[in-house]
């Protein structure tokens, strides 16, 4: 069943104490290892109806059309695109659980990221360069050119020193804040679903 959660209007400074300092945030991020480079697990599927709404879902559908169904994506207007309509190479974000456990530290705050899909798998730019395909669960997804960034709002929730952790040389090269992608095949993802690299 879908948990939702409205986040409030004030900048999130009720999140201030869960923030890390830089070097916290490495020594934990050393501290969990290393994800599986070809076979992953779909920690956390993640929903956005609205501005600032979370649902967490147990079973997500991912279309063509529409990214992850009733996701904000279909409707949120984008700057990448000439006609502001939504971008379909950044139709999914994918951000690694280990990375988000780090910055998020409770796994209540997870879906605070606003990634629809948190796996266990190694996104690093070695592992799943562009056009690399991933099987999850029944759907296909492929790895989009576009870098997926930190922002604003993720260091509002996460911490000044978590923008760092996931925007420095290294946080770029193992894509710490994550990927874009986009859905090449239609289908049903499940929490605790494989998540295979399609060689």
């Amino acid at each position: 069943m879908a948990q939702p959660l409205v986040d409030t209007e004030d900048g999130y400074d009720e999140h201030v104490p869960y923030h890390r300092t830089l070097q916290e945030l490495e020594t934990a991020y050393a501290a969990v290892g290393t994800s599986p480079q070809t076979e992953g697990t779909v920690e956390l599927i993640v929903r956005r109806p609205a501005e600032r709404e979370r649902e967490v879902l147990e079973v997500g559908e991912l279309s063509r059309t529409e990214g992850l169904v009733g996701d904000s994506w279909v409707s949120r207007p984008s700057k990448s695109t000439p006609d502001g309509s939504p971008d379909p190479l950044r139709q999914l974000t994918i951000m690694n659980s280990r990375v988000l456990a780090t910055v998020a530290r409770t796994p209540d705050r997870w879906r605070l990221a606003g990634d629809q899909l948190i796996v266990d798998l190694d996104l690093s730019i070695d592992n799943l360069p562009p056009g690399t395909r991933l099987r999850i669960g029944t759907a296909e997804v492929e790895v989009s050119e576009p870098p997926h960034t930190g922002c604003a709002k993720f260091s509002g929730r996460f911490g000044v020193d978590a923008l760092r952790f996931v925007s420095n040389r290294e946080g770029k090269r193992q894509r710490r804040r994550g990927l874009n992608a986009s859905v090449i095949t239609a289908g049903t993802v499940r929490a605790g679903d494989r998540v295979t690299v399609r060689v």
